[in-house]
């Protein structure tokens, strides 16, 4: 089957080639085509089922209008989420978006790179993992768009969009210290990320504020390759020493997910034995026989703006640098309810 093109659609219509190409690439008005032509074009173009030639079309202009989207772990509902809210930003705004995941892997997310540049995107979304600031200062090196999304590199100088999350953490710790939880452990990763750091940092500020003295043996931090077993080990040590808590912030929806299923087996009851509240929303906190406490981060927010500032950045290279940091919401629940009290929904 022969492949229509814009000749064929000037033939049909009785006009130049040239004035079918303005009329279909969407510049009609600058070059001031009558309003009837160009909708005689359109409606011939559609007739002969017309699909524009993409790689001619990138050829010519230098652009692909297509977005590499490298993601730290797509079985996170977190991450799964984003990555629809980023494609549907960018679909909104005429872009393709090839997807990645580097399973919190820095030679996998360089591999990733690799790959894209090869397919000639035009830009990037990361959400980065240890050990790859390398990465992003070849970015930077060769002029290559691109934002941060969730996580960022305070001593680099880069576009980002993120989550304040000293804060969130704080509001986590403060809740439960409020709720008449005396002693509050935090399990989170390894890790020298910014966005765990600060993490952990909110955490200690929150017990501290809220006049708790902090056991060190309360926060336990676990390696993302060999997280399940280490969360087991965590929990055992917070639960049964000298030093056990009467209540856990999980840093990630991994952890949680990993500590509840051991929590189920250790037939600990939350809240009663255990009071819980977790970063990361998903579903599954809902399925829980005891709803889970979580912090709502602002997933569509956050992967929009993402979206919009990478498009502005590569359509205006010189487009200043912005960065910005969204507030979470402790939403409390079941799991974390002040003793004594029940809440409802």
């Amino acid at each position: 089957m022969k492949k229509i093109s814009m000749k064929d659609i000037a033939q049909r219509a009785g006009v130049s080639t040239a004035l079918v190409s303005y009329v279909l690439n969407g510049k009609e008005k600058e070059s001031r085509v009558g309003e009837a032509i160009a909708e005689k074009i359109k409606l011939i173009a559609n007739e002969l089922s017309y699909q524009p030639n993409h790689l001619a079309k990138s050829l010519r202009s230098g652009k692909t209008h297509t977005i590499g989207l490298i993601i730290a772990d797509i079985s996170n509902p977190f991450f799964a989420n984003i990555a629809r809210v980023v494609e549907d930003e960018a679909k909104r705004n005429g872009y393709t978006v090839i997807i990645g995941s580097c399973d919190e892997n820095a030679e996998k997310s360089l591999d990733l790179l690799n790959v894209l540049i090869n397919r000639q995107v035009d830009g990037f979304v990361i959400v980065s993992c240890e050990n790859s600031e390398n990465q992003i200062y070849f970015l930077k090196e060769k002029n290559i768009p691109f934002v941060l999304l969730d996580r960022h590199f305070p001593d680099i100088q880069t576009d980002f969009v993120a989550t304040n999350n000293f804060k969130a953490s704080y509001d986590a710790g403060s809740h439960l210290v409020k709720g008449g939880y005396e002693k509050v452990g935090l399990i989170a990763y390894k890790s020298d990320m910014y966005h765990m750091v600060e993490r952990i940092r909110g955490y200690r500020h929150a017990l501290r504020d809220n006049g708790v003295d902090l056991n060190a043996e309360w926060l336990k931090e676990v390696r993302f390759e060999t997280m399940e077993t280490e969360v087991k080990t965590a929990i055992d040590e917070i639960m049964y020493s000298g030093h056990k808590v009467d209540a856990l912030i999980f840093a990630t929806y991994g952890l949680a997910i990993n500590g509840l299923k051991y929590i189920n087996e250790l037939r600990l009851k939350v809240p009663s034995d255990l009071a819980i509240v977790s970063f990361g929303q998903a579903e599954v906190f809902d399925l829980y026989y005891c709803p889970i406490s979580y912090l709502r981060q602002p997933l569509e927010l956050l992967g929009k703006t993402a979206v919009q500032y990478l498009i502005a950045k590569m359509k205006n290279p010189d487009e200043g640098m912005k960065q910005i940091l969204m507030e979470a919401k402790l939403i409390a629940r079941d799991s974390s309810k002040a003793r004594g009290v029940i809440f409802k929904g």
